[in-house]
């Protein structure tokens, strides 16, 4: 075992405080990543805030992190000391069911094991990146393409895969209208990978306040939600909508703005139930769906895909001791657009 500083959560709702967690010795499939940076997630503020339910504490949040690899175990075929590496939301799976052999281990039947607040296979307690070292099973790291910083590379490891799954699944491309449903962590960056996709981009936000940013970050269009007139000129519009937004939204209005057959693709999770007209469905033929991230062969093609198209978060970069305030700001949509911690200062 190793002993590594860390930030955690030591209770539900406390604030978190520096601390020393053990990480296992390195197994032959490991690897030891020394973790250079790491995204700060609104799922980060849910779970330490018990928001989605019971969880385990002391808590060690983080789960878009990136770093370089090195000690690997004596089995290692994928990586080498010295490669720039990143770790997603989840850290196991049972490989060996249905959704884990199709490459969607986020759907595991026996169920993935999450980067923190989890209990793995063997029952110990997973620590996620908001610490300086993270043992991880090769299978469940993905590479970093020397085109990417690492910085803004680590949101991608979340808030990347999570919008480019359902791009992706839902048909983003030339010729299809898109709609990002808030312009947080997550929509900023459904907005690039969109464009990047060749897609025609539409903003949905409650204000016109990020108007300015979101056509730089690729939109063509933004329109306030406040505004009851946007849904009466949008109505019928969109052939996918993907809705980042973490608070529960009238979703016959957004379904409305759908043409017929169209998707609007739930990637936010509110902590409340919704209620829904199912009319709102039935007329049009539309779709509700959800996705959670993505597997990891897709993961690592997203990564490869924003190397390619040159996209990295936007980010701010903060010291470990900023967490906390880092969390308010995020509840008070006061950043632009995904918090990154320096783990150095840990």
């Amino acid at each position: 075992m190793t002993t590594v500083a860390a930030y955690a959560a030591p209770a539900a709702k406390a604030p978190l405080e520096r601390t020393t967690i053990e990480r296992r010795d390195v197994r032959e499939h490991d690897v030891l990543i020394d973790i250079q940076y790491a995204g700060i997630c609104h799922s980060d503020i849910h779970q330490a805030r018990e928001g989605w339910g019971e969880a385990i504490f002391p808590m060690v949040p983080g789960h878009e992190i990136a770093g370089v690899v090195t000690e690997v175990g004596s089995a290692v075929t994928k990586f080498k000391v010295g490669d720039r590496v990143g770790v997603g939301c989840m850290v196991d799976s049972c490989r060996e069911c249905e959704s884990c052999k199709a490459g969607e281990e986020q759907y595991c039947e026996r169920g993935q094991v999450g980067t923190y607040n989890a209990v793995g296979y063997n029952g110990e307690v997973t620590y996620g990146g908001y610490s300086q070292k993270i043992v991880v099973d090769e299978a469940f790291t993905v590479r970093i393409p020397d085109g990417l910083s690492l910085d803004v590379a680590a949101p991608l490891l979340c808030a990347g895969i999570t919008t480019y799954s359902p791009l992706k699944r839902f048909g983003a491309g030339p010729g299809k209208k898109v709609a990002v449903v808030g312009l947080g962590g997550l929509g900023h960056m459904a907005v690039k990978i969109a464009h990047a996709l060749g897609a025609e981009v539409t903003v949905l936000s409650q204000s016109l306040r990020k108007k300015d940013d979101g056509l730089k970050l690729g939109a063509d269009h933004y329109h306030a939600t406040s505004d009851p007139a946007t849904f009466t000129e949008l109505a019928g519009r969109f052939d996918l909508i993907v809705s980042t937004v973490s608070a529960p939204l009238d979703f016959g209005a957004y379904l409305s703005l759908l043409k017929a057959n169209g998707t609007l693709a739930n990637v936010g999770a509110p902590e409340e139930p919704i209620s829904l007209n199912l009319f709102s469905l039935i007329g049009g033929g539309k779709n509700l769906a959800g996705s959670m991230i993505g597997g990891i062969a897709e993961t690592q093609e997203m990564l490869d895909f924003c190397a390619e198209h040159g996209i990295g978060a936007e980010i701010e970069l903060i010291e470990a001791s900023q967490i906390n305030e880092a969390y308010e700001r995020v509840l008070a949509s006061d950043v632009r657009y995904r918090f990154v911690i320096d783990t150095a200062t840990i």
